[in-house]
């Protein structure tokens, strides 16, 4: 998100986090969302509930900080028909727009799995674009709070230690045609901004992971831009057609443009093949 897009949100978040309490069982009125709507896809119809993309959330998250999230497609990537793009926002978030993840046919299934924070009461959609050029949607509420500005669940100097520290996992035997899921692990505070130091009681300036780039060979697998609305240590759980050698490499840049990489070579007889420790 541009930052032109995220004042301008982050403004009519303030104004507006009254009156979306007021309309929680209105998906569709929530004018954050009806501003996403205009700004992001220019107002396209976009369907809803028609078997291409589900969303899994809890109804009442354990953690306000660690909301598990996932996106999947009703139907394998092909190179006839794909999912190209999978926004993940988060209505009544400071930052709504929590990740915009890109697929190819090579993803062998456009599914992604994810921790967010939630900030208060909200609507959480998976908005699908598929190569055809339509929308879809799946929405839930999610009732969690505070998730936004909590402390960070670390100590502080130890996960500046460990800042960028990876692990790849690839939990198949590679088998040409075969989809196999993909763990990608990430050491980052993914600080929000928000969360007051319990020690100093200071503010920690934002610091977090902004963009994620996963290619097999040449081959790109899935890659995402992302926000502070991803929780501290992000991990991503996903799928790549991985044929039967290569290797698979993960890129990963903050927004101080701090950048991370991992790689796992891709044996066929091996089976929960993981990245070595930098």
């Amino acid at each position: 998100m541009s930052s032109r897009v995220l004042s301008a949100v982050l403004a009519l978040w303030l104004a507006t986090s009254a009156v979306s309490r007021a309309q929680d069982n209105d998906a569709a009125a929530n004018p954050i969302w009806q501003r996403l709507h205009a700004q992001l896809f220019g107002g396209a119809p976009i369907s809803v509930g028609d078997s291409v993309v589900a969303l899994e959330t809890p109804t009442r998250a354990e953690d306000a900080a660690i909301v598990p999230v996932a996106m999947r497609a009703q139907f394998a990537q092909t190179k006839e028909r794909y999912i190209d793009k999978l926004w993940l926002i988060i209505d009544d978030n400071p930052s709504p727009i929590a990740a915009v993840f890109q697929f190819t046919p090579s993803s062998g299934r456009a599914d992604i799995e994810t921790r967010v924070r939630i900030e208060q009461y909200t609507h959480v959609r998976a908005i699908a674009l598929v190569s055809d050029g339509t929308l879809h949607m799946a929405t839930n509420y999610v009732k969690a709070s505070g998730g936004c500005s909590a402390p960070a669940g670390k100590d502080a100097v130890a996960a500046r230690a460990h800042l960028g520290d990876m692990r790849l996992r690839v939990y198949d035997a590679p088998a040409a045609g075969r989809a196999a899921l993909v763990q990608l692990m990430i050491s980052h505070p993914n600080d929000s901004g928000l969360a007051m130091d319990q020690l100093t009681r200071n503010y920690a300036p934002p610091h977090f992971v902004r963009s994620v780039e996963v290619r097999h060979g040449a081959n790109l697998v899935m890659s995402a831009t992302v926000d502070f609305s991803i929780s501290e240590n992000p991990n991503f759980r996903f799928y790549f057609v991985p044929g039967d050698a290569g290797e698979l490499e993960a890129k990963v840049v903050d927004n101080q443009n701090l950048a991370f990489t991992a790689s796992v070579k891709l044996d066929s007889p091996r089976v929960g093949a993981v990245s070595a420790p930098r």
